[in-house]
């Protein structure tokens, strides 16, 4: 395979894709799917004219994407912008394919990356960056998916914990990201809920309405992010919150504890709490150290050094983010917090300016350029 041929045509594959009318990220998408598609098929049958190849290909995914996405927003106009309380109507066939595309064939990694990209509507980029891996290895997943589920009858479900992990990044890609996607995601767990009986799809439930519940007050009026603890918690949906806190303590009853019940009871402390001062830490160190016992998952231990410095000061916080590996998203943003709780402003506002650079969407950039800038102005 000529990877510099390939490198050498990508650009104006590109060009002829947004001619054409692509959007830009589209067009980008189509054609990384194509350059892996390449990859594949090229070495034992390299086309005449690879350029038209690519263009062929990419348009074709790029046409694909396009109607994926349409269905998806056709799916989230017939909800409401908000996920109405109380039991779930039936089940319709979008959970269905939830299930169908978690096929026994797949490993669960690969069956969480087809599902969102074919039926949840994200991207390969938004995907990637959920999993922490680079665009091209997430791009490489989803193709090797679609390879292998090609070739089955797609007859056979997969299992509840899968459907669980990919409507939970979902849920967090409407919750943060470009798409909302929250309240379809919500609304599928309610359905899910009402027709399994399992603890950890409670769990889940309940940690999206916790966290649902305080969206109005995470970005204000200019749509700047607010921090937890600078949050309006009189903005807060209480309904909600009272709906999730109910279904978490049904579920934690049954004493079968997952990953998401435990994020459920970290999101109902904070919930519980009448002003961020008065925020059980202690408790949620707890929690964190049950979490990472369940998943050993970096972005946990992370979260868990903030919850540390709470708890038992910045300098326990940074002991506990010094034994973690310093590329991991946001990382640098919590040394900024931890430093700066600690009195020193100066390696705070560098730092903060640091993350700024790293951060992957507009809004946390701005948020953690305003803080560097307020830090220098006090030094």
């Amino acid at each position: 395979m000529d990877e510099v041929l390939l490198r050498s045509l990508t650009p104006g594959v590109l060009a002829i894709l947004v001619r054409r009318g692509a959007d830009f990220a589209a067009a980008e998408d189509a054609v990384q799917d194509a350059l892996v598609e390449a990859v594949r098929v090229w070495p034992a049958a390299p086309p005449r004219d690879p350029k038209g190849w690519l263009v062929t290909v990419a348009w074709r995914r790029f046409l694909d994407a396009t109607r994926a996405d349409a269905a998806r927003r056709r799916r989230e106009e017939s909800v409401g912008e908000e996920p109405p309380p109380g039991a779930s109507p039936a089940v319709d066939d979008t959970l269905q394919l939830y299930f169908l595309c978690a096929h026994p064939s797949l490993t669960p990694s690969s069956a969480v990356a087809l599902t969102l990209r074919a039926v949840g509507g994200l991207t390969t980029r938004q995907i990637a960056q959920a999993y922490l891996v680079p665009e091209a290895t997430m791009a490489q997943r989803i193709s090797r998916a679609k390879r292998t589920v090609s070739g089955v009858r797609l007859d056979q479900p997969g299992d509840v914990a899968t459907v669980l992990r990919v409507l939970y990044l979902v849920f967090n890609e409407g919750y943060s990201g470009d798409v909302d996607l929250s309240a379809e995601a919500i609304r599928l767990t309610r359905q899910l809920a009402a027709a399994i009986d399992h603890p950890e799809v409670a769990g889940l439930l309940a940690l999206m309405l916790l966290h649902h519940a305080r969206r109005a007050a995470r970005t204000s009026s200019g749509g700047s992010l607010v921090p937890l603890a600078e949050q309006d918690r009189g903005r807060w949906d209480t309904e909600s919150i009272a709906e999730g806190v109910g279904i978490l303590q049904a579920a934690l009853a049954r004493d079968r504890l997952g990953e998401f019940q435990a994020q459920a009871a970290i999101a109902a402390l904070h919930a519980d709490a009448p002003t961020a001062g008065e925020t059980d830490w202690v408790q949620i160190v707890e929690w964190y150290d049950e979490l990472a016992r369940l998943t050993d998952n970096p972005v946990v231990r992370l979260n868990r050094a903030v919850a540390v410095g709470e708890a038992d000061g910045p300098r326990a916080g940074l002991a506990a983010l010094a034994a973690l590996d310093d590329s991991l998203p946001r990382h640098t943003a919590v040394s900024a917090y931890l430093h700066e709780r600690d009195g020193d402003l100066a390696t705070a506002a560098r730092l903060y300016a640091e993350a700024a650079r790293k951060a992957p969407a507009l809004a946390e950039r701005d948020h953690l350029t305003r803080q560097a800038a307020r830090l220098n102005a006090r030094e």
